[in-house]
């Protein structure tokens, strides 16, 4: 298998290479056969790189430890779902994978038809990162080297990777990082053609959604693995390889938002492309981060040499990508201005401005340590405050725009319709304050702020789509609820957007109540004990052990009541993997819409006598639905519409404003 895979590697980066001239000697008209066999280079690359892939694969299953890789990552006794997913466990596995995903994406986008004249530009473009990691993989940080001494066992996987979340929260997280590659891509293919217009955001659309969708997943996966494995009860640190995978999502919103100002406006052109150009960017400064050591992280996989040369490949690109907009500025400054402060384009533009300068601030409090290091010789940490105290006002600034924008017209609006629009939203946002204070007994200013807000953007969300409905039937005579199903269907981007809106209220929610109004205690039980803890009858049954797959796991017996209901037991365990030292803390969890109880096991004593941290974390679930409301919204904006209807020209395209037409 080591064979099969490095000779694989290097026929595939043979090929890569062979596909750059081929593209550059079609572009320079040679001839078409150069174009055909530039587009075949790029099918073998992907090709060989999948053969390399699958020898890795079966090498990790069958236990081929005669690999350093596989002997690093796996051990006999380790269950085959984590031996599969031990193939992005390590530095050169994970470099393998991230170079398999590109080359097929390179594959998939040079096959396609829909783009004929941007391939010559956009395929080399991709072909020219997958040179890069192809060559990491052949020459610095290989997958397939031998040892010469065999062992008979591997030394494992590192016990906080063998969680399902970690199968597939990197598998999310590189298929959105690689994916942003393709829109960036035919970025600069629209700047070599000279043809800068919305073409290339058009052809990209999908791709960018899509590769945003994965990102998210990805985020979120990650979030959920850090609350079920790490045993603290939380999730989410701002730990640099976490802020490496968030800056990126935040910068790909705000171009996911402004592209739609310069496809209905043709506006923005410049700041559209800076945009595609940062987020490209952010996603190969994450792989510097995780692969370079120069931060400390349990997300990181320690220090290495690769760290320069991702730092050097991202300065080069990033500068190349910059160069082509200086040279193609003229270009670009064509097209429409703004006309009004107040308008949606307005509410586009801040929107971005509050997203990319929330990606700035997670930016520079993340490699703050590292120039403090490079400047004074110490290492200056950036603490959480930081993060929330600069994020959680331009987080709470953000979502309220998402429900200010669907009330403004495009280009500009007057003072009268907008004290009528905003009008009812306002009203029942303080009568939701109002309940939140005297029924629900919430009186922190920062939750009183953020669910107000979150009451306004539901509320005015819903009166743009009730006022849209009320259009449509007295256009078409339908009844309501036809109304409402043909609106929505009429233009699913739109609509999709809204119940992403909605995903992200949730997530809004869920973020305020678990940090907030948490609340922890320890406690110490004796066999047979019951204690109230946070409103929860907990009673502990006693300790117990067992054997399971390649760990003894130690477990506590807990049974739980609230208000008088039986909520079920829980199993607390302390797991010991037979390859580590150091054993893993699971926790257990009852979790509902209001709170989770979240229950550890810290220890025990030899009288049967067991130590729980106890943990209450409101809203939580709130969090995690929020994020499958986001999926099932990209999954609506994605699926193909029907076509035009009667009167879709208008409430379809989002034209009107409450029965008017506003451009």
């Amino acid at each position: 298998m080591s064979s099969i895979g490095t000779i694989g590697l290097l026929i595939a980066l043979g090929l890569s290479l062979y596909s750059l001239v081929a593209f550059y000697l079609f572009n320079s008209n040679k001839g078409l056969k150069y174009l055909l066999s530039a587009k075949n280079a790029v099918y073998g690359t992907a090709l060989f790189t999948t053969i390399s892939v699958v020898a890795m694969l079966y090498a990790l299953i069958a236990g081929d430890f005669s690999i350093e890789y596989v002997t690093q990552y796996t051990s006999q006794d380790l269950p085959i779902i984590y031996k599969l997913s031990a193939l992005w466990a390590g530095n050169a596995g994970s470099l393998l994978f991230w170079a398999w995903i590109l080359v097929l994406l390179a594959a998939v986008v040079t096959a396609s038809k829909e783009n004929k004249e941007f391939i010559p530009y956009a395929s080399p473009i991709m072909m020219v990162v997958s040179v890069f990691f192809l060559f990491m993989i052949n020459f610095v940080s290989q997958p397939f080297i031998q040892l010469s001494n065999v062992p008979l066992d591997g030394m494992g996987m590192n016990p906080m990777l063998q969680n399902p979340g970690m199968v597939i929260h990197p598998v999310t997280l590189y298929l959105g990082y690689v994916g942003f590659t393709v829109p960036f891509s035919f970025a600069m293919a629209a700047l070599i053609m000279k043809n800068p217009g919305d073409q290339w955001i058009k052809l990209t659309r999908k791709w960018t959604l899509i590769s945003w969708l994965f990102l998210t997943l990805g985020n979120l996966f990650g979030a959920q693995w850090a609350y079920v494995e790490l045993g603290w009860g939380g999730y989410w640190a701002w730990d640099p390889v976490e802020n490496a995978s968030l800056m990126p999502w935040l910068t790909a919103s705000a171009f996911l938002h402004s592209v739609m100002v310069q496809e209905r406006k043709n506006m923005l052109r410049i700041w559209n492309m800076v945009l595609i150009i940062v987020t490209f960017g952010l996603t190969l400064f994450g792989t510097f981060l995780v692969r370079s050591g120069v931060v400390a992280s349990v997300h990181a996989f320690g220090s290495s040499s690769l760290g320069a040369y991702f730092l050097i490949f991202t300065s080069l690109i990033i500068l190349a990508a910059l160069y082509l907009v200086a040279d193609r500025i003229n270009m670009l400054r064509q097209g429409n201005q703004f006309e009004s402060y107040i308008s949606k384009e307005s509410s586009f533009l801040l929107n971005n401005l509050l997203l990319v300068g929330s990606a700035f601030s997670i930016f520079w409090g993340t490699v703050f340590p590292i120039v403090s290091e490079a400047v004074v010789g110490k290492k200056i940490a950036v603490g959480i405050p930081y993060f929330n105290q600069v994020n959680a006002p331009i987080g709470l600034a953000f979502t309220l725009l998402m429900g200010i924008c669907p009330l403004i017209a495009w280009r500009k609006a007057n003072f009268e319709n907008i004290a009528k629009n905003f009008m009812w939203p306002w009203i029942i946002a303080i009568i939701g304050l109002l309940v939140i204070v005297f029924i629900g007994g919430i009186t922190k200013p920062y939750a009183l702020i953020a669910y107000t807000i979150c009451v306004f953007v539901i509320s005015s969300t819903l009166q743009d789509i009730l006022k849209g409905v009320r259009v449509r039937k007295k256009l078409t005579g339908e009844n309501l609820l036809v109304s409402l199903i043909r609106l929505l269907s009429k233009n699913r981007r739109r609509y999709g957007g809204y119940l992403i809106h909605m995903g992200i209220v949730m997530m809004i929610i869920g973020i305020t109540g678990s940090n907030v109004f948490n609340s922890e205690a320890i406690k110490t039980f004796k066999p047979g004990e019951t204690a109230v803890v946070g409103g929860y009858t907990i009673s502990f049954k006693g300790l117990q052990q067992t054997t399971r797959d390649n760990m003894e796991v130690v477990y506590a017996d807990l049974s739980v009541i609230n208000n008088n209901n039986d909520m079920g037991n829980l199993q607390v365990e302390k797991v010991f993997y037979s390859k580590s030292e150091q054993p893993m803390t699971e926790p257990a969890i009852i979790s509902t819409f209001k709170e989770d109880l979240y229950v550890l096991l810290t220890g025990w004593e030899e009288n049967g006598s067991a130590i729980f941290k106890i943990h209450i974390n409101p809203q939580i679930k709130w969090l995690w639905t929020g994020g499958w409301v986001i999926v099932v919204g990209v999954m609506f904006a994605l699926w193909p519409g029907k076509g035009s209807g009667v009167g879709s020209r208008y409430i379809g395209r989002g034209e009107v404003s409450y029965g008017k037409r506003v451009s």
